[in-house]
């Protein structure tokens, strides 16, 4: 099924794709062409479909996310698969800032570069990018992942809790509290999966890991006989 927004309402068509899920027999792919970048493009999908954007979107496309799998064939404007708890998002362009903020769960790809702050407060989700990210990407990450294949600019982790960071190219400086840190096996498995499934085929020899120091934490494991 196609929509055009040249013609078609964005309100209509993503109601369209949510109650196209009470029909557990319609899993026919959607195709919404002509986005000219438009904001909230396929926001709270929660049943297992297939949504093609065909060009660049705005603001929150594929946000709150929930089992759809997503694919943005353009650019993608900031908090491209924001919240996502499930399934995946792919944009095989460029994304601007805050790509997967607070992200719970799912894949999102993006093929090409994102701009700052990629990342932020992520609790869960996996994000591969192909290319470079912008400062402060990683910013208070809580956990997931967050798979770099190019550089990263400065403050790369700030305040970062237990997520995981893998970068192949060069790293301008790191946030506070993030280090590099050893990668062993179980993470080298961890991060080869991930690029298979998103489509990369870089050497997983040749990332780095970086997490956290653990220095800023509030609670200690040595203080819990202190608390009453």
């Amino acid at each position: 099924m196609e929509f055009d927004l040249t013609i078609d309402a964005l309100r209509h068509v993503n109601q369209a794709l949510h109650d196209c899920g009470h029909n557990h027999g319609d899993v026919k792919p959607f195709v919404i062409r002509n986005p000219k970048g438009r904001h909230a493009v396929a926001v709270g999908m929660t049943h297992e479909i297939q949504v093609t954007v065909d060009g660049h979107v705005g603001y929150y496309c594929g946000g709150m996310n929930q089992s759809a799998n997503i694919i943005v064939r353009g650019n993608a404007g900031p908090g491209v698969a924001e919240n996502m708890v499930s399934g995946s998002v792919l944009v095989e362009g460029n994304a601007s800032q805050y790509a997967g903020a607070s992200g719970h769960g799912g894949l999102l790809t993006i093929k090409g570069n994102t701009s700052s702050r990629c990342g932020i407060s992520m609790k869960g989700i996996d994000i591969v990018v192909g290319g470079s990210v912008g400062h402060f990407s990683a910013f208070m990450a809580q956990s997931g992942r967050l798979v770099v294949c190019g550089d990263a600019e400065h403050d790369l982790g700030d305040s970062i809790y237990e997520a995981q960071v893998f970068v192949r190219g060069d790293v301008e400086s790191l946030g506070s509290d993030c280090i590099e840190k050893e990668m062993r096996p179980e993470h080298a498995q961890a991060l080869d999966r991930l690029l298979e499934q998103s489509g990369f085929e870089f050497p997983v020899a040749d990332f780095r890991r970086f997490g956290s120091a653990r220095t800023l934490y509030n609670f200690k494991i040595d203080n819990a006989d202190a608390i009453r």
